[in-house]
């Protein structure tokens, strides 16, 4: 036997039930198939701001602009012979106004209720719906004596007889951990929340017309793969049963598109989920929209222009300027401005900026014992750890925190990658540099992008290094992909790459302070 959850046990849900079936008894369907609203909210409110729509009397007797609407009950208030109320739907609030002897509702012809009183349409309202509940109403559209937009009800219909009430906003939903578990309890309450994830939409609308403009396409690619690789992660593993095979969800999206770039799409981009098998704080979800985008005939310094111009033009649209004034504390505020173009500084010489360290004067040996000391790395992972990933946990603990407006922080050490083409400049090649950049604001990174390596014989060299340290025990460096090997054997032209988390992004754009506020449905424990 399938036990009942517990809140069955609860009396509003006893209480709710019980209405229900005394709705169907009355011949009223409570869940129909089909309404059709006219109007919402902001829509009524921008059409008729400021225009003389008459009163009250005028409306209960048919005269006005006729309005259909829907929305979830949210307030309601009795007044004697008339009830007023709020209905919710998803641009805003709409007042109603119900009367005693003129309001309907749809399905209902009154009659004895149990008790010797006659069930008035009225008291139907009254009894049987509750807050929550979903409601279509037609009338007539008037001013009150306050001046305030309201819909007189010659008509309502029950869409849906909610069996739960709605969370309690200061007492129910103070709880973070409860908002992100039960996202729809937020959205339904908290405005804000409602239009960060509108504008999450719009911003996403955005960056295709950006890309759709320079000429680029969008493109879908596998989400299971046989294989994964394009970052430094652990993957999560499962079985493809028609095969008998283990499969991955994808960690990145980076070698499909490369492969499409193989074969001749020569401007593409994705924007879609990966999945990362680690850990989970305020920028990090295992779960998360990565933009890529490649184009042949690129380089990294191409890739740095179309960054900066992205930035530059979502901030203009959303904000109508590049700055913008973001909370960094609850009580510390700092104004980014994205206007391109941003600043560019090599690894080692940001190094030496902002923390006064010159990579090139110490030993591998020094290196370590300066990471130990600053207590941010595993002194265990820091065992034989190559030079120039020493270098790259030195600006991540020393200069990350320093970059508040945007950098593009280039030529990176080899190490750090095995998909980037090593740098045109000899010197720099020869101290082991790859054309790669990061992105960082606020102290974060916010985009990776190379110049795409595309030489297929070191491609396979930088592959086997990271078969090294899997071999070690490093459980996020990449396997060996033969079949991405082959296909840049086949032929890939000169061509950048970038990566930009699309979560962060929104982050930036609508002063959000966790990932999990721009997520939908974050993960949890």
């Amino acid at each position: 036997m399938i036990p009942k959850p517990e809140y069955h046990t609860h009396e509003e849900f006893q209480n709710r039930t019980r209405k229900l079936e005394e709705l169907k008894k009355l011949g009223i369907d409570p869940y129909p198939h089909l309404f059709s609203p006219s109007i919402n909210a902001k829509e009524l409110e921008d059409k008729f701001q400021s225009a003389d729509v008459g009163h009250s009397e005028d409306a209960m007797n048919g005269v006005g602009e006729k309005m259909v609407v829907a929305g979830r009950l949210v307030l309601f208030r009795s007044m004697g012979k008339n009830a007023f109320a709020h209905i919710q739907d998803d641009m805003g609030r709409i007042q109603i106004m119900f009367n005693r002897d003129l309001t309907e509702v749809a399905g209902y012809t009154p009659r004895k209720d149990g008790d010797a009183d006659v069930l008035t349409p009225m008291k139907l309202i009254e009894k049987k719906i509750d807050l929550g509940d979903i409601i279509g109403v037609e009338g007539t559209l008037f001013r009150t004596n306050k001046g305030e937009l309201t819909l007189f009800a010659k008509k309502v219909t029950i869409l849906c007889k909610t069996l739960l009430p709605l969370a309690e906003k200061h007492s129910g939903l103070a709880d973070k951990e409860l908002r992100y578990r039960k996202r729809w309890l937020d959205l339904i309450t908290n405005p804000d929340v409602r239009e960060t994830f509108k504008l999450r939409s719009r911003i996403l609308k955005l960056i295709r017309e950006y890309f759709e403009e320079i000429g680029f396409i969008e493109v879908e690619t596998p989400v299971l793969q046989s294989i994964y690789g394009g970052a430094e992660a652990r993957p999560f593993v499962t079985t493809l049963n028609a095969l008998e095979q283990e499969m991955f969800l994808r960690i990145s999206l980076e070698p499909s598109l490369k492969k499409l770039i193989v074969g001749g799409m020569n401007r593409i981009y994705e924007i879609g989920r990966v999945f990362r098998n680690e850990g989970i704080d305020r920028n990090h979800n295992p779960e998360f929209t990565l933009l890529e985008a490649y184009a042949a005939y690129f380089d990294y310094n191409d890739m740095m222009r179309l960054v900066e111009n992205l930035f530059d033009r979502l901030t203009t649209a959303i904000h109508g300027t590049t700055k913008i004034a973001i909370n960094v504390t609850p009580t510390e505020t700092v104004v980014v401005d994205f206007k391109a173009p941003w600043p560019r500084i090599t690894m080692k010489d940001a190094l030496k900026k902002f923390s006064n360290i010159d990579p090139d004067s110490l030993s591998d040996d020094e290196m370590q014992e300066m990471l130990k000391a600053s207590g941010h790395c595993d002194p265990k992972k820091l065992v034989g750890m190559k030079r120039g990933l020493l270098i790259a946990a030195l600006f991540a603990v020393n200069v990350e925190h320093h970059l508040l407006q945007p950098h593009h922080i280039i030529d990176h050490p080899i190490e750090t990658t095995p998909l980037c083409k090593p740098h045109r400049n000899k010197e720099d090649r020869d101290h082991g540099l790859v054309e790669r950049f990061e992105s960082f604001v606020l102290g974060q990174e916010i985009c990776n992008a190379y110049s795409e390596l595309n030489d297929p014989v070191l491609q396979r060299e930088l592959f086997e290094v990271q078969v090294s340290r899997r071999d070690a025990g490093d459980e996020e460096a990449s396997p060996l992909d033969e079949e991405f090997i082959e296909a840049i054997c086949q032929g890939m032209p000169p061509t950048g790459g970038v990566g930009i988390g699309i979560d962060r992004l929104v982050m930036l754009l609508t002063n959000s302070h966790s990932i999990r506020d721009v997520l939908y449905f974050p993960w949890m424990k």
